[in-house]
């Protein structure tokens, strides 16, 4: 495994629409495991594969539970408002009050090209929407209500 440059705010791959992955092989489960060693390296818990230059549909999350990689997740249902503070890797050291649903149900391909759902709360459902995101050329910056620099305390 190694670990990947993160790309930063203004990097053209960060502004792009991912396309759908084709194939689920090798060489994607090696980015997957690459991914997830940089976000863990960087302290992060979730990472799309725009951030580190891969205009592709996958996302790897680890809120402090377990490691879940998203392979073309499609959220299928959403409830429910909360607003809270977010930070990202791509944007070091900015925060902002983002407002997401509270609760959401993401369809996706595993590892092995299985498909999977999920039903999300809390900190993950937030990660889950942050990181899809991603995937549409969207920055949570884009999004916020406020923004401010410092360290996220959560």
């Amino acid at each position: 495994m190694s670990l990947l440059e993160i790309k930063k705010a203004g990097a053209p791959v960060l502004k792009q629409k991912c396309v759908p992955v084709e194939k689920v092989d090798k060489r994607l489960r090696l980015l997957l495991d690459d991914m997830a060693e940089t976000m863990y390296h960087a302290e992060g818990v979730g990472l799309a594969a725009p951030q580190i230059g891969e205009p592709i549909r996958a996302v790897v999350i680890d809120v402090g539970k377990e490691l879940i990689e998203l392979i073309n997740p499609v959220i299928t249902f959403r409830e429910g408002s909360v607003k809270d503070t977010e930070g990202c890797l791509s944007v070091p050291n900015l925060y902002g009050e983002v407002e997401r649903s509270a609760k959401v149900k993401v369809e996706f391909l595993n590892r092995r090209g299985k498909k999977q759902h999920l039903t999300a709360e809390g900190l993950l459902a937030r990660c889950i929407q942050h990181e899809l995101d991603h995937l549409e050329g969207q920055l949570f910056i884009d999004i916020a209500e406020s923004l401010h620099e410092g360290e996220h305390k959560s």
